[in-house]
């Protein structure tokens, strides 16, 4: 089982959630985060941004769901043909073990 964050745009959290589900991936945990990445935050006139609001889009995959699940979030979540600085991330962590609260079934 693998765990996928997907930190992405805020307006384009909508159709990253629809088309993971179109795609049989049902399942996530959503929160409104903000944060930077190597542009160290935006810089408007003389204002400088340093924390972006962005969305974490967080689901749990068997491993084989990993390449699917990616191609997903990267096509649906980038922005103009060749993607904009500031369309996000996705992290890909191994998770030990899961279980489901209501039934204390073990796994996904």
């Amino acid at each position: 089982m693998l765990l996928v964050r997907a930190i992405v745009r805020p307006e384009k959290k909508d159709e990253v959630l629809y088309e993971l589900s179109t795609a049989g991936f049902h399942a996530a945990t959503v929160f409104d985060v903000v944060g930077r990445g190597k542009q160290k935050g935006i810089k408007v006139g003389g204002i400088v941004y340093d924390e972006i609001p962005k969305v974490m889009i967080m689901t749990a995959v068997r491993d084989e769901d990993k390449d699917d699940v990616v191609s997903v979030i990267l096509r649906t979540a980038k922005t103009g043909e060749n993607g904009t600085f500031g369309d996000g991330k996705i992290f890909i962590s191994p998770i030990e073990e899961a279980y489901t609260v209501s039934t204390g079934a073990k796994g996904l």
